[in-house]
């Protein structure tokens, strides 16, 4: 999944909706917080061939009303919007 960058600028709130598809239903999660950063970042996984022979994945990075800071993995799942 690719992001434009500019959509995501620190300081944004924005409410994340992630799906995880199953056999007969769909498990989904919302996380609402405010951008602190968003970045490509690589795993473990070396098996890929991708870059540096490593997966590389799309995380935003968010801090919650009660301060928590969450790490969010995107994919094509994933649907962001701006809280206004």
């Amino acid at each position: 999944m690719a992001l434009e960058i500019n959509a995501f600028a620190p300081g944004t709130r924005v409410r994340v909706t992630q799906q995880m598809p199953q056999t007969h239903t769909v498990w989904s999660t919302r996380v609402e917080g405010t951008v602190v950063r968003w970045r490509q970042d690589r795993t473990g996984s070396w098996f890929a061939h991708g870059k540096d022979d490593r997966v590389w994945l799309d995380r935003l990075e968010l801090r919650r009303d009660d301060g928590e800071l969450v790490t969010l993995n995107l994919d094509q799942w994933s649907m962001i919007e701006p809280v206004g």
